[in-house]
């Protein structure tokens, strides 16, 4: 074990020097692309700017003011135990070379082996690219902080978001980008509308149904505290998705411009759609609704960004922005579930329609690339299916083991008088706003 670290340090050592390379007999770094590598860097920066302190604070503003801090620590916590998670044994187990279409294998256990490679196919290091995958990792299970505010215990979150990294996330993501039987089927998905999207929707889904109601709910008006924040935090997720879709094309070129473009015309699309809906609906264009229409078309674009041109940007904005739109009403109102922030609704509904409506917008007739040799609408729409249910259905079974199985350790929900009081200062001993 001393040996290994040893070489290890040495390792790292020689990459930072060159001249020192050269004199050790240390092997060299395989030459990257600086401009490459740069581009990913950044683009990790900006997807875990996504999560922190982006979607903590459009959270956050979103529940009353007696919770605002708890969903930043949350969104921390989670933040934390997904990346040692990933570096430890996620990575290895979604990406590594060796294993199966199911599950990869252990050989690239604490980020082993990763200083001094670089994947097949791709011109930066493959530690830049496990660690741009780490904000991925981040995100998914951060984003189904939106299904439990208000009630969920501090601790069972934790535990929970660890083990649903292990049990959902990373099998999904081997299934999808992973080189396995899922992408041996063509399913594609350019930056997560099945692998982050649709497995933090239908998880949100489950998790609201396990937890149940908040108490009040839908009697009780539970207006967010703060619109502002949850401005400022939509606007760094709007900026951040520039990473999130544009470091998907895992290169500073035309394919990252191309899907930057898309998603920011897709996020406009649908912000406008959302408010025109409100607008005739109930008179008044709101600064939620424009904020959440844009997330939504930023959720459906992103399965498609790098593959279709602005027309079909423009055609999943409006699909995004109405369809998540009435999908919120009838969770809320017609099932009476209570997924608080609209995870479901707005997240996974989003991810999959972009993935099923991918196939058509490949057609060059909607500005897109055309497809592959052997492929056409119908049988990429075949697999983009397969590959939806089969992440939802996976999704949902391994979500209520987790959930139910930490809950024999730690109680899912808080006590009523902690829901009454506020989880502010029932789980932290601390409140958001000091108004006194």
């Amino acid at each position: 074990m001393i040996q290994k670290f040893v070489q290890s340090a040495l390792v790292f050592s020689a990459a930072m020097s060159a001249p020192a390379m050269a004199q050790t007999g240390m092997v060299a770094i395989p030459e990257t692309n600086s401009g490459d590598s740069a581009w990913i860097l950044t683009a990790s920066a900006l997807v875990l700017m996504m999560t922190l302190p982006g979607l903590a604070l459009f959270y956050g503003g979103l529940v009353r003011a007696k919770n605002f801090l708890s969903v930043l620590v949350q969104c921390g916590a989670i933040a934390a135990i997904a990346s040692v998670i990933w570096i430890v044994i996620g990575y290895s187990l979604a990406f590594s070379v060796n294993g199966n279409g199911f599950i990869g294998s252990l050989e690239n256990v604490m980020f082993n082996g990763l200083l001094d490679s670089v994947r097949e196919g791709q011109t930066t290091g493959e530690l830049a690219f496990a660690l741009f995958q780490m904000t991925f990792a981040i995100i998914t299970p951060a984003l189904i902080v939106g299904a439990w505010v208000e009630r969920a215990r501090f601790g069972w979150v934790v535990a929970f978001s660890a083990l649903w990294s292990l049990l959902v996330y990373v099998p999904v993501t081997r299934w999808v980008w992973g080189s396995g039987f899922l992408a041996d089927q063509g399913v594609i998905d350019f930056a997560g509308g099945i692998v982050v999207h649709t497995t933090a929707g239908i998880s949100a889904l489950v998790v609201a149904l396990m937890l149940g109601k908040r108490i009040g709910f839908p009697r009780t008006l539970m207006l967010p505290h703060s619109p502002a924040l949850t401005v400022a935090g939509a606007g760094l997720l709007w900026v951040g998705w520039f990473g999130f879709n544009g470091g998907s094309a895992l290169a500073a070129g035309a394919g990252a411009t191309a899907a930057i473009m898309n998603t920011h015309l897709a996020a406009s699309t649908a912000a406008l759609i959302w408010i025109g809906i409100e607008r005739i609906r109930i008179g008044k264009a709101t600064s939620i609704g424009i904020v959440t229409g844009a997330v939504a078309g930023l959720a459906t674009v992103t399965p498609a960004a790098g593959y279709i041109g602005p027309m079909g940007a423009i055609l999943l904005g409006l699909l995004g922005g109405s369809v998540c739109f009435f999908l919120v009403q009838v969770v809320k109102h017609n099932w009476k579930i209570d997924d608080s922030l609209d995870v479901f609704a707005v997240h996974g509904v989003g991810g999959i329609l972009g993935s099923l409506f991918m196939p058509i917008l490949f057609s060059e007739m909607f500005g897109g690339g055309g497809f592959a040799e052997g492929a056409n609408v119908s049988t990429q729409l075949v697999a983009q299916l397969v590959g939806v249910v089969t992440v939802a259905a996976w999704t949902a079974i391994m979500t209520l083991i987790a959930a139910w199985m930490v809950s024999f350790v730690i109680p899912m929900r808080v006590d009523e008088e902690a829901e009454h009081d506020g989880l502010d200062l029932h789980s932290h001993g601390e409140r958001g706003w000091e108004l006194d």
